[in-house]
């Protein structure tokens, strides 16, 4: 990638906090999250691939969302406990594209991700007869690889634009990652264009996903209240409970920080907040899935006997 005329060859994370103590304290906290982020996702994508009743079109799309939320994790949390126990807080020019690209293409691909499984959701509850064949397994493949494709295309577009912007603000970074926001403060110069680009990226990859989503939910909820039995309307609505909290949870942070105008903006407000979706929210997500799930439970406790 060409650089622009800028003469930055390193940002500097400022990260959450100078005090000493307090890093040490974030270190292991951290350390925990994502010491438990890769044990849940590795273990639930271990028991859907060995128990034959987990071989369905939802749990294809579980496993694929906790490997992505172990790659997604793994992108972040390293430098965040490099930079809480180092003096060093430098990322390399070229560190910091990478891990700008890979952050945007997984957040990218999520959101699409994200939207695949509400079709699914919704084919299980208004068509069950012909849920199976539906959704084949070339089918489920095809959405998982799109939303991989969809989600680093446009991460390159992104990259390539963030990063020929000139950096004539210094090179202190006001975060703990290479986020959007804090690198676009840094940038000076005519920046039209690149907003331009800015939102139509968040339209195709955020606003598009949501309203797939809430257009599945309108259909599903349709079907749920033909159900005559108040015990077959919670049955149908459980299927998509966890679904539901993990879409709130992932879009609602996103569209908050990425989706205000300029005058709310508030760095420190969104280190918390991009802190939620980046670390905690992939260490969620298996646990979402699972713990109200029974052929979950009684996979694992196959699996541990």
């Amino acid at each position: 990638m060409e650089r622009s005329n800028h003469t930055v060859t390193e940002f500097i994370l400022v990260g959450f906090t100078t005090d000493p103590v307090m890093q040490l304290v974030l270190f292991v906290v951290f350390l925990s999250v994502y010491s438990l982020t890769l044990v849940a996702n590795a273990t639930l994508m271990v028991l859907i691939c060995n128990d034959s009743r987990l071989h369905t079109p939802m749990y294809f799309f579980i496993g694929n969302l906790s490997f992505l939320d172990l790659w997604y994790s793994s992108v972040y949390t390293p430098k965040i406990l490099v930079t809480c126990i180092s003096e060093d807080k430098s990322i390399s020019f070229a560190g910091c594209v990478c891990q700008f690209f890979f952050s945007a293409g997984l957040a990218y691909s999520e959101c699409y991700l994200l939207a695949a499984m509400a079709y699914d959701r919704y084919m299980a509850i208004s068509k069950p007869l012909l849920y199976s064949q539906a959704m084949s397994l070339k089918l489920c493949a095809f959405l998982v690889a799109s939303s991989y494709l969809g989600g680093f295309i446009n991460s390159s577009i992104i990259t390539k634009r963030t990063f020929a912007l000139n950096f004539c603000s210094g090179n202190v970074i006001d975060d703990f990652f290479c986020d959007l926001l804090p690198l676009v403060k840094l940038a000076c110069g005519r920046k039209d264009g690149y907003q331009t680009i800015l939102y139509f990226l968040l339209a195709s990859n955020v606003i598009t996903p949501t309203v797939l989503i809430l257009s599945s939910y309108l259909f599903i909820i349709a079907t749920i209240m033909k159900i005559r039995s108040t015990q077959g309307r919670l049955k149908a609505f459980s299927t998509c409970s966890s679904h539901l909290v993990s879409v709130t949870l992932y879009y609602g942070s996103i569209l908050y920080i990425y989706s205000r105008p300029r005058s709310s903006y508030s760095l420190d407000r969104d280190k918390i907040v991009s802190t939620f979706y980046t670390v905690v929210f992939p260490m969620l997500n298996p646990m979402i899935y699972s713990l109200r799930n029974k052929d979950v439970k009684e996979a694992l406790n196959k699996l541990i006997k």
